[in-house]
């Protein structure tokens, strides 16, 4: 079975940061890596060479395919910063309503800029999104 590429890393958050050349999104990628290690309580690590990541979990599917994921984590992409979190949690579809300016795939939230967005409604999706997982795969 192939190896996750994605995997936790001993690579620096802040020098992975600091090579973001816009300087707007370079501090929103810094609040945002604050945001959810206060609302987590776990220190921001790399995945991979691109992810900053908090927290971990084992999964194991019914295919048989395992490895570890964040409980939460982004990513700052050319157009966007890319927001991991579960693909359903308590109260997702009502949160994501009231979030503010955002795209979604099924378990992306695609974010411009931090401005654009109610800091305390992204907080309790972490909340939410954080206990859903650890309540899946304790």
């Amino acid at each position: 079975m192939a190896q996750n590429k994605t995997t936790e890393n001993d690579l620096s958050v802040p020098d992975f940061l600091n090579t973001i050349p816009d300087e707007n999104k370079r501090a929103d990628c810094f609040n945002l890596s604050d945001i959810l290690s206060l609302t987590t309580g776990f220190k921001a690590k790399m995945w991979g060479n691109a992810i900053v990541g908090f927290g971990s979990y084992h999964y194991k599917y019914e295919s048989g395919r395992e490895g570890d994921a964040p409980l939460a984590g982004f990513s700052p992409r050319k157009d966007a910063i890319v927001l991991y979190l579960s693909s359903q949690f308590k109260d997702r579809e009502e949160l994501l309503s009231k979030l503010g300016k955002h795209k979604t795939s099924k378990a992306c939230i695609y974010v411009k800029k931090m401005s654009d967005i109610h800091i305390e409604v992204l907080k309790e999706m972490i909340i939410n999104a954080v206990a859903h997982i650890s309540n899946l795969y304790p």
